[in-house]
């Protein structure tokens, strides 16, 4: 009955070159996308730090200067309006 069962490992072709390398590109691909993901919920703090910084200096530059009243609306007249007041 021992001699019936086979227990010995079954044999499996070596992969060839093709296979290698697309076992190695999904790797590198799936390791790219957790890159992608990872930037995407890290936020970055020097880029964020700056752009607040410029911000905030921008307003207080704006509060600094003198008001000179409200800036005037130019539009150009409409053919329509223009023979109206004739």
């Amino acid at each position: 009955m021992s001699a019936d069962l086979d227990l010995s490992p079954p044999e499996v072709p070596e992969p060839t070159f093709l296979e290698s390398l697309l076992r190695y590109g999904l790797f590198l691909g799936a390791i790219f996308q957790l890159v992608c993901i990872l930037a995407i919920i890290v936020p970055t703090s020097k880029g964020h730090e700056k752009e607040e910084s410029e911000s905030v200096n921008g307003k207080v530059a704006e509060q600094a200067k003198k008001p000179k009243g409200p800036a005037p609306q130019i539009r150009p007249k409409s053919k329509k309006e223009s023979k109206k007041k004739r």
